[in-house]
């Protein structure tokens, strides 16, 4: 079914060369689909001059988001912090993201990843912004540092959450949103289980696009256009219509973003 209300994507990599050949028609079908707000999380510095066009093709539609990536931490990442920290600085930004700890890839990096995770949430309170949260396979690793920097202004989206309920009543104490996407609709993804549990003013939407589509995508090229099939999976889990999710998942999302 289709909403008539706005529907937000709040984590998209737009900019992605997976989108290279057909961007502005993946932007237009989404925006067709009503999926007309997209939250971008940055990566590392080399996505930054694509993030910004986005911005200028796109100013009513695209909102950016500053950080560094996880899995981008690497023996540089002290002159990629700088890199945050001076467009942060420079300019307005919705929030500090991506930012958290990955261990599924690389674990050596894992002292790096936690000083870059810290120094992130710091400046996101520095700034009143929110953080968006990435985490794999290190719900305990981001506890901890959540746990210590917990404060009234610490705040933000747990991305492409996929834990249990415990971790996310966890997580929602930190005054975090729970990112749901595609994989609220796979068969092994468990969260479908429990989240009508979650009151829906704790969730936010996303892609994080062009990955993890959703069914019947899965395995194939994610786009913005497909949040569609998310709105429609948590109709279900919650017995609301479609619009209502559009629209309180919206609502949810302005009240991180301020936007």
């Amino acid at each position: 079914m289709e909403t008539t209300t706005i529907i937000t994507d709040t984590h998209t990599h737009l900019y992605s060369e997976e989108f290279d050949q057909d961007r502005s028609e993946m932007i237009l079908r989404a925006i067709d689909a009503g999926v007309s707000r997209f939250f971008i999380p940055a990566i590392d510095s080399s996505c930054a001059e694509s993030m910004y066009e986005l911005e200028r093709n796109y100013p009513d539609n695209v909102f950016l988001m500053m950080g560094l990536h996880p899995t981008y931490v690497k023996d540089n990442y002290l002159e990629e912090l700088q890199h945050v920290e001076a467009e942060l600085a420079k300019r307005k930004f919705c929030a500090v993201g991506e930012i958290g700890i990955d261990l599924y890839w690389d674990k050596t990096h894992l002292p790096q990843q936690q000083i870059a995770f810290r120094r992130q949430i710091q400046l996101a309170k520095k700034y009143k912004l929110p953080i968006v949260i990435h985490c794999r396979e290190a719900f305990e690793e981001i506890f901890e540092i959540l746990e210590e920097e917990n404060s009234y202004d610490l705040f933000g989206i747990f991305h492409c959450f996929s834990g249990t309920y415990e971790q996310a009543l966890r997580v929602i104490s930190y005054n975090m949103k729970l990112g749901i996407g595609g994989v609220v609709t796979f068969k092994n993804g468990k969260i479908d289980q429990f989240l009508n549990q979650i009151d829906l003013k704790n969730i936010v939407l996303e892609t994080d696009s062009p990955y993890l589509a959703p069914i019947p995508y899965r395995g194939k090229r994610n786009e913005s256009s497909y949040l569609v099939n998310v709105v429609n999976k948590l109709s279900e889990i919650y017995g609301l219509t479609p619009n209502e999710i559009a629209a309180t998942t919206t609502e949810n999302s302005k009240a991180i973003f301020g936007i």
